[in-house]
């Protein structure tokens, strides 16, 4: 089974994380080969991928997008881990671990905002649901900009055990939520082993996975409008986590 990564910087992140087993890189027969593109067919050139140029309907076709920017990469599925190996991770960096977790997330941009983010954080791990969640397609990856090629991705059976799993390893489950007894984010001390749980797009948290939160935080609002997208207020939440580590890896100008 093949899947085709299209756009130039989900080409560009997949052939540098080379994690993938990578089978041809498809460009355009009118793309220009400077800039970016050429920049990709060097990287191409040193993994040894061979690259065929084809006609824009085959792209259009294979990646079933017109925004594919001319090009689409011919991969193995996506390289998922097991919860271990995050810890793992964590464990490697010398670090609490910080860990996302998504609850029934169906939206791909979403998702793949949310991932962009979370590489930008420094997150050790994203754990999913295998069913009813989206997964790591290449519209995940195009909507990280590749970022995803570079994140340790957990798919589980059923969340809730996952969190009871990582609890028993002393990480806390803190979900993003919403109401009149939910603490603000600011009052929350979220420089611990931390799982950070938000729930689907107009649903939020189910309610087996908020009874098995350890804390539920909410971000202030001050506007008309009393609700925020999901990747908005999970990019905020992952910012204001590694903030409380004192931007923890950020190497300093």
């Amino acid at each position: 089974m093949t899947e085709f990564i299209y756009g130039h910087w989900p080409v560009m992140e997949t052939l540098r994380a080379s994690r993938r087993n990578i089978d041809q890189l498809l460009l355009s027969e009118t793309a220009d080969t400077r800039g970016i593109v050429g920049e990709i067919l060097a990287i191409a050139a040193e993994r040894s991928v061979p690259v065929k140029r084809v006609p824009r309907r085959i792209l259009d076709d294979v990646t079933q997008s017109t925004t594919h920017q001319n090009m689409a990469l011919r991969v193995s599925p996506y390289p998922y881990v097991d919860l271990e190996a995050v810890l793992a991770l964590s464990k490697k960096r010398d670090e609490k671990p910080l860990i996302l977790l998504l609850d029934l997330l169906k939206d791909p941009q979403n998702v793949g905002t949310l991932m962009r983010v979370a590489d930008a954080v420094g997150v050790h791990g994203i754990i999913m649901q295998e069913r009813r969640n989206v997964a790591v397609t290449p519209a995940v990856v195009s909507a990280s900009s590749g970022a995803v090629e570079h994140l340790q991705v957990v798919q589980v059976t059923n969340l809730v055990q996952a969190m009871r799993d990582l609890k028993e390893k002393d990480v806390w489950m803190v979900g993003l939520d919403v109401g009149p007894n939910v603490a603000p984010i600011d009052k929350t001390d979220l420089n611990m082993p931390l799982g950070l749980l938000l729930g689907s797009e107009g649903e939020g948290l189910r309610r087996l996975v908020r009874d098995t939160c350890d804390l539920l935080v909410s971000l202030p609002m001050r506007g008309s409008v009393a609700s925020l997208n999901v990747a908005t207020v999970g990019s905020v939440a992952l910012y204001a986590a590694w903030q409380a580590r004192g931007w923890s890896g950020w190497a300093h100008a």
